[in-house]
């Protein structure tokens, strides 16, 4: 089972969006208590999923890698890396991805997840584009790449290819999958015939 790293409840109003969190000890001490709370309930890890992001919180005192990290110390709690979030958020936040992946411990990646995105005029700030999340497009060719680098810093892992609106022929979404099975065999093979060879 698995959740984002994210809130959209208030005070009993469910609202339609997974809102951002500030990173800090505050915000580290709740969720941590709501993993182990869902992880005793299961009796298994729970997966954190990292969100989609659009805008930074000023009172974050930590990156949302490093909150992650010191999640998976405090509980045990695994993570599911959702590499077309990685860049979407990355672009949108002006990291550099690739640090990102390099920074996840690697030992806790249970999941990938790649998804389309959409690129939109940025109405607060002129000449510039924001990502959004939409799972209703092809996966964009720079996630793909991000996809590769992922699989070479953890190894295999299952691969979710998201597309959850505007569904396409059921041969889009095949070819999709085929392309996520080629770039993990291109990588993970030779890896694999050199640990044995």
């Amino acid at each position: 089972m698995s959740g984002h790293l994210a809130w959209s409840t208030h005070e009993g109003e469910y609202l339609n969006d997974l809102l951002p969190l500030p990173y800090d000890q505050e915000t580290l001490r709740l969720v941590a208590a709501h993993v182990d709370e869902v992880q005793q309930g299961l009796g298994r890890p729970y997966l954190v999923e990292n969100p989609s992001s659009y805008i930074g919180m000023a009172t974050s005192t930590m990156n949302e890698v490093e909150f992650l990290s010191e999640l998976v110390c405090r509980t045990g709690c695994k993570l599911l890396c959702d590499v077309s979030n990685v860049y979407l958020s990355g672009h949108n936040l002006g990291y550099d991805p690739h640090v990102y992946i390099d920074a996840m411990p690697a030992e806790a990646i249970g999941e990938l997840h790649l998804g389309g995105f959409l690129a939109e005029d940025d109405e607060a700030d002129a000449g510039q584009q924001v990502l959004i999340d939409t799972h209703a497009q092809r996966i964009a060719e720079a996630a793909w790449d991000l996809y590769a680098y992922a699989l070479r810093r953890f190894g295999p892992k299952p691969t979710l290819i998201e597309w959850d609106n505007d569904l396409p022929a059921v041969a889009t979404l095949l070819s999709e999958a085929e392309r996520a099975d080629a770039i993990a065999a291109a990588i993970l093979e030779p890896e694999y015939q050199r640990a044995v060879g």
